[in-house]
């Protein structure tokens, strides 16, 4: 499918361009480069540049020559092979720096190797000796003064720094090398627990500002999840230099949109995406998450600044320039899923510096850079008054942008049914008439319906943007399934007087992902996100369970935070092997983790859902009529599309005729002044590049597994180099290591 809009005129483009790029793609030197590309070019940071763009002014690799496109070299991490051996699916954009490229393994190890020929120079695994805890890993940070050359990231609940030259820890920074990453989340005084108990990692790059690594970070979803506060540390110390506290305290901005002591039971509103700077203006921007506990807020009635936020800050103090909220009191989970990306665009004859925000919900919001102001209007929709949960209280507006419309589907109707076949139409279509269904923003409910946006609209593989204002965004079109279960019960239906203690941990620490009581929706029903964990010994013993708890796989973190008394516990419940306690057993009732009372931290609300789960018909495709993931150009200059296409197929349907669908995808794109757009991040496993004028495909290359990761490019003594890292894993599909550069023979 391809729909194209018209735009600004063709003229009014080139001068833009011209203005811009310093020649075209066609007046070059011998060695194909263009006069003014320099033989060396680095892809210096997280996203690109400081301001997210993933773009790229080379245009030595176009889309003239992008057929001859062919490996380069391939770097083998030497992990995901063996079963033993297997870490998380490498989501990494890897960093260039004088000819050097930095990034991570599956197992969180960090490599240098040459960017020109993949040979590696050193290796860092910063689990040696220690059981490693397993998350997703989006990249590394490098900062230089002078002689004094640092690759900064987090792995587990460290923040590392290493010499970028030797890989070796850098001693002066925090503990030889290790900042504990719970620093500056606050103390025992203030919450009336511990947040050092608790677990904390991160899972995109921060940014640096002057001698500050500015980090958000990636916590529980659940009962037990930290509070997401933004902080900086000092790169050469490791000290805690500021910080700002997205879920406020008492007395500070923001507090009385919560409910009165929210802080003392809830987490969340964090930034797990990763963020951008502006050096010039002094500021750095990003996106905030949903607050704990998804789909349900009794217990934080209110707005919630600042969950769901883009947020401007003073990058060398901290202090709040402006924010807004994209969901007002989340009930969906509807985490701001990427990183912002700075861009220029035209209002009113001048030009004007821009943040361009996109959504798990397929919006992309446009603010000026220095106030705030949507450039687009907002408007503030009305929601369905269906009663919310009780105890709860849904807000009674959204925020919708007028422009640009949606790239991702919003609501769901029985018009959008799968008909792929007419058993797999009847199929959904029975689920669909036995949902709770109505508009979007219907607060969640115990009947149970389908909804977009869990996973994306937009997701972390983020947007690119080139010069003229052109914002590029992959978007799915994905259902889910959305049930609410009341604790307060037992799976009949009767009152539940007395919770094991492995429930209650379970319920409190697992339930957010997997179904709770353990019984989550069987494949006849629905796809999980996550795997459902009824009748897992049958697939697991105790001990392959604990390892699993203690290390995490795939999506899925290490809970090392958790006891081992508390984890046995859990496996009790798992495996159905736990001793039913006495009702008048109090520790049963309340549980514990890591010593402290569970009475008001971990949260346990009286509601959770039926873990994340997606709809599919009885074959396993998406329940809906494709496309199921598209790429999307939009001019953010007049809010309108310049093109929308199809990303990703089924090979295997389209052997039967039918047109490509798309797939639901993870990871971004990159964008060339040599008009191509590369990405991966689909189901088929290939890496793609389309013209940025039309949208078509004009080159494709099947990787040895998934790429979900956002390819990056370079140049090393005068070739360009396109590459990304190749980790699968997700889908179901198999796994990968390696990473592998392209160029032109």
């Amino acid at each position: 499918m391809t729909i194209r809009f018209p735009i600004i005129s063709a003229l009014l483009v080139t001068a833009i361009f011209c203005a811009l790029s310093p020649s075209t793609p066609h007046d070059r030197v011998p060695d194909g480069r263009v006069p003014d590309d320099p033989k060396d070019v680095d892809w210096p940071v997280y996203g690109g540049n400081n301001a997210g763009n993933r773009y790229s002014s080379l245009t030595q690799i176009n889309k003239d020559n992008v057929k001859n496109l062919q490996p380069a070299w391939t770097y083998d991490t030497g992990e995901n092979n063996k079963a033993g051996e297997r870490g998380m699916d490498m989501q990494c954009q890897p960093i260039v720096i004088d000819g050097i490229m930095y990034g991570t393994t599956p197992r969180l190890k960090v490599f240098a190797i040459e960017a020109a020929s993949g040979r590696e120079l050193w290796k860092f695994d910063p689990f040696e000796g220690k059981r490693p805890r397993f998350h997703p890993m989006r990249g590394v940070v490098y900062w230089a003064e002078g002689h004094d050359k640092r690759i900064l990231f987090t792995a587990g609940a460290s923040l590392f720094a290493l010499n970028a030259e030797n890989g070796k820890l850098v001693e002066g920074f925090g503990k030889n090398g290790e900042v504990d990453f719970h620093d500056g989340l606050g103390d025992e005084a203030t919450y009336g627990y511990d947040p050092y108990q608790f677990n904390i990692r991160n899972t995109s790059p921060g940014v640096i500002y002057k001698n500050l690594l500015i980090t958000g970070s990636s916590v529980s979803e659940g009962g037990d999840a930290l509070p997401g506060h933004i902080r900086a540390f000092d790169v050469r110390t490791g000290k805690v230099a500021w910080v700002f506290r997205t879920i406020p305290l008492p007395g500070e901005y923001g507090y009385e949109t919560w409910s009165k002591e929210s802080y003392r039971k809830l987490g969340g509103a964090n930034c797990w995406a990763g963020m951008v700077i502006d050096e010039k203006r002094g500021m750095v921007f990003m996106g905030t998450g949903s607050p704990s506990v998804d789909f349900y807020g009794g217990a934080r009635k209110g707005s919630n600044l600042f969950a769901n936020c883009v947020i401007a800050l003073n990058a060398a103090t901290g202090k709040r320039v402006w924010h807004f909220q994209t969901v007002h009191h989340d009930l969906w989970d509807r985490d701001i899923p990427c990183p912002p990306n700075l861009i220029r665009v035209r209002r009113n004859g001048r030009m004007v510096d821009a943040v361009a925000q996109a959504t798990k919900d397929g919006y992309v919001f446009l603010f000026d850079r220095d106030t705030g102001k949507p450039l687009f209007d907002v408007n503030e929709v009305p929601v369905p008054k269906a009663n919310p949960l009780p105890g709860d209280q849904a807000w009674p507006t959204q925020p919708v942008p007028v422009k640009p419309a949606p790239f991702a589907n919003q609501t769901v109707t029985e018009a959008d049914i799968t008909t792929r076949t007419p058993a797999a139409h009847a199929y959904v279509l029975d689920r669909f008439r036995n949902s709770n269904m109505g508009p979007k923003n219907q607060p969640p409910d115990l009947q149970g319906g389908l909804l977009y946006g869990i996973g994306g609209g937009a997701e972390w593989g983020g947007t690119a943007a080139d010069p003229e204002g052109i914002v590029y965004v992959n978007g799915n079109n994905m259902l889910w399934w959305l049930k609410m279960r009341d604790l307060r019960q037992s799976p009949d239906g009767q009152e539940r007087q007395v919770s094991s203690r492995g429930s209650v941990l379970f319920n409190t620490n697992c339930a957010a992902c997997h179904a709770m009581d353990s019984k989550g929706a069987t494949p006849s029903e629905a796809t999980q996100a996550y795997p459902a964990l009824k009748d897992i010994g049958q697939r697991m013993n105790r001990e392959q369970i604990g390892a699993l708890l203690e290390t995490g796989r795939g999506r899925m973190p290490s809970f090392q935070h958790i006891s081992k008394e508390d984890r046995a516990a859990i496996i009790d419940f798992l495996l159905n092997t736990e001793i039913k306690p006495a009702t008048n057993d109090i520790h049963a009732q309340t549980a514990t983790a890591a010593g402290k009372s569970l009475a008001d931290f971990p949260h346990k609300p009286p509601y959770v859902n039926n873990g994340n789960v997606q709809f599919r018909d009885p074959d396993n495709y998406p329940a809906i009529k494709p496309p199921w993931g598209t790429l999307n150009a939009i001019d953010m200059n007049t809010g309108e599309y310049r093109w929308k296409v199809t990303l990703g197929e089924y090979p295997e349907l389209t052997k039967q005729g039918i047109p490509p669908t798309g797939t639901e995808n993870h990871g971004g794109p990159l964008v060339t002044a040599g008009g191509l757009l590369f990405i991966a991040a689909t189901y088929d496993e290939k890496l793609r590049a389309f013209d940025t004028q039309s949208g078509k495909i004009v080159w494709e290359y099947k990787l040895p597994a998934g790429g979900f990761a956002t390819p990056i490019t370079y140049m090393v003594d005068g070739k360009q180099y396109i590459a990304i890292a190749a980790g699968g894993t997700r889908y179901g599909l198999k796994p990968g290591g390696k990473y592998i550069a392209f160029a032109l023979p």
